[in-house]
């Protein structure tokens, strides 16, 4: 494709729009619980309905919009996502606040699963995982950035300010898909009937879990983070934040690079992951009260997390390279449901063993994603399938 790069740095805005959307509101609970009126517990639900939302949607929608125009369908779910944070930052009724967060969740899944689906096919051959890694630092972005921004802003000039905010970014990605992203008709339209039967793949249920497991090794420890910093590695309110901020960055570092070590390396990347979760696991438990080598694993554990993004993404859909859209619903789903399970495990586990063992969670859940992996490349056939989908002539597992 002509203009590659400016293909998929559009599409990296509109999903850093998506996320900035999803995670911003984190930064501004206080200030929506203050201005509506509700309890932060209440404000809460912007956030976990928002997740619950995508975690349902994840399969389905992206199955319905599969047969439309790729850039017909983006431009709708940024057109939604506009016009709901428009109403977001004028309304005054919190239950017209919480549609406006609900309705467009319902999309989030079908943007990104087309976005992530359109740079893999825009891509030369073998080159697929590269363009998704790039694509994917609007993930990491939206996460990163979105949650500080909305904070200044909110704090800085109002609520209000905040939330046009968000209107802005998706606006801008909607004008910028209108100029310069070419109409993507789809070539083959596979039947509704014929991508829920790859269901049936043992192989497809093998990929599911491998990245429930492998997301949830990440998120569990990462929903508790500052809170084990605050309490085990004693740090003030200002180193905590500055970690966080070193985390977040080098979530984008590791999706930058994500795609290329995924092209070189598409069984033994996978198959390693597990064991450097566990090793990072294994240093903090032995880093205690150490802030320079604490800093020093949270920049690894930080580009290890951006890393794991892309990897579950390919894992899914070289399991299912015939429904790629589906594959990429599926996905979020399953990384949507490791982090809301590994969160509980790590949450039951800091209740009633102290927050040193949130660890403990992670390492569990790394523990059988390494299971799950092993499972599928157990697999002569599908092992071969995942070296051709990731396209690499020289990819011999070394």
């Amino acid at each position: 494709m002509k203009n590659l790069r400016l293909f998929l740095f559009i599409l990296a805005v509109g999903v850093f729009g998506i996320l900035n959307t999803e995670m911003g509101v984190i930064g501004i609970l206080p200030a929506i619980s203050e201005q509506f009126g509700v309890t932060i517990s209440k404000a809460g639900l912007l956030v976990s309905l928002f997740a619950l939302v995508v975690a349902v949607a994840g399969p389905t929608m992206p199955l319905l919009f599969s047969r439309f125009n790729r850039k017909s369908v983006m431009l709708f779910v940024l057109a939604v996502f506009a016009v709901a944070n428009l109403i977001s930052a004028w309304t005054t009724s919190f239950t017209v606040l919480l549609l406006a967060r609900i309705i467009p969740a319902f999309f989030h899944p079908v943007y990104c699963s087309l976005a992530f689906a359109a740079a893999a096919d825009a891509a030369p051959a073998g080159q697929g995982p590269d363009a998704v890694g790039k694509v994917m630092i609007g993930t990491a972005a939206g996460m990163v950035v979105g949650v500080p921004v909305s904070n200044f802003l909110a704090a800085t000039f109002s609520l209000t300010a905040s939330l046009l905010f968000f209107a802005a970014v998706t606006a801008v990605a909607f004008v910028a898909t209108v100029l310069w992203i070419p109409s993507m008709p789809v070539q083959h339209v596979p039947t509704y009937g014929s991508q829920l039967g790859v269901l049936k793949k043992p192989v497809v249920w093998q990929a599911i879990l491998a990245v429930i497991f492998m997301n949830g090794s990440v998120f569990g420890v990462f929903s508790y983070l500052a809170d084990y910093l605050n309490r085990v590695t004693q740090l003030d309110g200002s180193l905590v934040s500055l970690l966080l901020m070193v985390y977040g960055l080098a979530n984008v570092i590791g999706s930058y690079f994500s795609g290329r070590i995924i092209i070189r390396w598409p069984i033994a990347s996978v198959q390693a992951f597990p064991f450097v979760i566990l090793g990072i696991y294994a240093f903090f438990m032995l880093a205690g009260t150490q802030v320079m080598l604490t800093a020093v694993l949270i920049l690894i554990w930080g580009i290890t997390g951006g890393i794991n993004a892309n990897m579950n993404q390919y894992w899914l859909t070289t399991a299912i390279p015939e429904a790629k859209a589906f594959a990429n619903g599926l996905f979020l789903t399953a990384a949507n449901i490791g982090t809301m399970a590994a969160s509980m495990l790590c949450g039951w586990l800091i209740d009633h063993t102290g927050t040193a063992s949130v660890v403990w969670g992670g390492m569990a859940f790394a523990c059988v994603s390494a299971v799950c992996i092993f499972w599928r490349t157990a697999n002569a056939a599908y092992r071969t399938n995942i070296l051709l989908e990731g396209g690499t002539s020289h990819a011999q597992e070394r």
